[in-house]
């Protein structure tokens, strides 16, 4: 190995440079503490939503009676029975939007002295 000698200016630009592009020993450690907490944390919310989940598998949801079932049955139903209603009315709609088209395509016939065909 070889010595030269540098200036002190040059020495202390490059180790200013090092310096600012490597991380130093210390600040690695304590981003790996930092990142050991962050697995850890996540580690306890994992197990705490993993419980959570396997307590709502576990859950019986509750018997439906017969008054429930007429309630349900009504609702779709109903459900159904407004479908076809609001169903109609943009069919109707549709209709009269039609009619209004029609009657502005007879008006510009009119104007331009055209007879529509039909």
């Amino acid at each position: 190995m070889m010595r030269v000698l540098v200036p002190v200016r040059l020495r202390k630009a490059v180790r200013t440079w090092f310096d600012s592009r490597y991380i130093s020993i210390s600040d690695h450690r304590q981003d790996i503490r930092d990142a050991l907490w962050e697995v850890q944390t996540l580690r306890r919310e994992m197990a705490t939503l993993q419980s959570e989940v396997e307590r709502l598998r576990n859950a019986r949801p509750p018997l439906i009676g017969k008054s429930d079932k007429a309630k349900i049955d009504d609702a779709h139903r109903l459900a159904q029975e407004t479908a076809k209603a609001l169903d109609g009315v943009l069919q109707n709609e549709v209709l009269v939007w039609q009619a209004i088209d029609d009657l502005r395509a007879g008006r510009t016939a009119e104007k331009s002295g055209e007879q529509p065909c039909a």
